[in-house]
């Protein structure tokens, strides 16, 4: 049976960081593959000239070139402004666009709730409460995408997430290796993202390896600016087994199941499919 999965995020690029091999794997056994992004990422850190040129622009440009890589059948935007980083106030576009984080929920809900209905959507795809790492943007996904998924009546909404443990571990071990900027903070991470006891779908998406580092190569202008190594550049320059052991899962949480197996296949859960389980 054919499905349509909706993947909604908050900036382009945050699909290809989290949920790319799902979408690519989706797509290529013949679902429906739909990419939503509230924000243009306008605020996104980036090279001066690049920010002179228009940088709402050239993330539009971006994810669309990621959707095609990826297989997705349509890209859309919600039409709100960035809302900048953690600590940053959030404040209207120059073209007056509300941001994101600062939305009305029930009014946000309303926008993707129209693309649900005329999608007619199987499954949705939010973040966890945390929205990952404390972006208000992606707080926002979670709280905006669970009310348009009720209003449409979509059946199944899954949090993308990380697995926290495997996230620290990982932390831990590239500081040996790794200099991290004096104001990164580790410890900051430690309730980030989700616990392991939550997570419910375990997705291997080492096959699809390729699409997702050409999804991240297709968001160019995040992997320069700022004042540190960008996490897009540090991923792309991993070699290819590195990058499928460190980007070959991607995890999810489906609020309500029992607990129990994790789940391999983000369908799982739909009638007419069979659950696919993994261990812990």
């Amino acid at each position: 049976m054919r499905h349509t999965c909706l993947f909604f995020h908050a900036h382009p690029d945050d699909e290809a960081l989290l949920t790319a091999g799902t979408m690519a794997g989706l797509a290529r056994r013949g679902h429906r593959v739909v990419l939503v992004l509230a924000t243009a990422g306008e605020r996104g850190l980036t090279s001066t000239a690049l920010r002179d040129s228009g940088l709402a622009g050239v993330r539009r440009a971006e994810a669309h070139a990621s959707a095609r890589i990826l297989g997705c059948a349509r890209v859309a935007f919600l039409g709100y402004a960035d809302s900048g980083h953690v600590g940053t106030p959030a404040a209207p576009a120059p073209g007056g666009a509300q941001p994101f984080a600062t939305a009305d929920v029930g009014e946000a809900a309303g926008r993707l709730a129209a693309l649900l209905t005329e999608e007619h959507a199987d499954l949705l795809t939010v973040y966890d409460p945390a929205g990952g790492y404390g972006h208000p943007d992606h707080v926002q996904v979670h709280r905006v995408g669970y009310r348009a998924a009720q209003l449409a009546g979509t059946p199944v909404v899954l949090e993308a997430t990380v697995d926290r443990t495997l996230l620290l571990r990982g932390l831990r071990a590239a500081s040996w290796v790794h200099r991290f900027p004096p104001q990164f903070d580790r410890d900051s991470f430690r309730q980030a993202y989700g616990a392991r006891a939550d997570i419910t779908h375990r997705i291997p998406v080492k096959r699809y390896w390729r699409a997702k580092r050409a999804s991240l190569a297709a968001h160019l202008s995040q992997a320069q600016g700022g004042d540190s190594e960008r996490t897009l550049a540090a991923l792309g320059r991993l070699p290819g087994p590195a990058f499928r052991q460190v980007l070959g899962t991607e995890w999810y949480i489906q609020r309500g199941l029992p607990a129990g197996p994790v789940l391999r296949d983000p369908l799982a859960t739909l009638a007419g499919t069979a659950p696919t389980a993994a261990r812990r």
